[in-house]
């Protein structure tokens, strides 16, 4: 009866602590990306997906001039197989975490050298590149953050309205 018990209890707190690190059931799912572009650069991106839910970018989050984490809950991470230039300027192969800074025109894209943390754990000393990219929008409202690669090179970061490509390419 006594080991009965133990077991039913080892078993009710591994079920709790297993269930609850089901990252599908978050409120920002999961997602990845995993692309190998036209001039053979693998990049593989994996990030969670935060919804609006009437809040609007820029105002209520997102906010312009801050740093933003540029997804939800770990830090989104970029794995690039070779090294890379991005917007022309060189990134070694490696994982990088990925931050953004908004502005009202351009967006600066960060690549952090430290990516396996929680998002907003972020230190500008362990920036490996950054770049300003120009800000667009689209007419295809996005509910839920999204990120996208195309076989030409281009990362398309998506929410809201508002729409982010960034160019990549093999470096030389």
């Amino acid at each position: 009866m006594k080991t009965t018990t133990i077991l039913f209890m080892l078993t009710l707190v591994c079920s709790i602590a297993f269930g609850q690190s089901d990252k599908s059931k978050r409120l920002s799912p999961p997602d990845s990306v995993k692309v190998t572009t036209n001039d053979g650069v693998t990049v593989d991106i994996h990030y969670s997906r935060p919804s609006l839910k009437g809040r609007k970018i820029g105002v209520d989050i997102v906010k312009i001039g801050e740093v933003w984490r540029t997804g939800a809950n770990e830090a989104t991470t970029v794995d690039f197989d070779k090294d890379v230039l991005i917007e022309g300027k060189k990134l070694p192969k490696g994982k990088y975490s990925l931050y953004t800074i908004p502005g009202e025109q351009e967006t600066i894209v960060i690549f952090n050298k430290t990516w396996d943390q929680w998002g907003t754990k972020y230190d500008q000393n362990q920036d490996a590149l950054r770049v300003n990219v120009s800000s667009e929008t689209s007419n295809l409202a996005q509910e839920q953050f999204k990120i996208d690669v195309d076989k030409s090179g281009k990362i398309g970061l998506a929410w809201g309205d508002y729409l982010l490509p960034v160019q990549v390419k093999a470096a030389p």
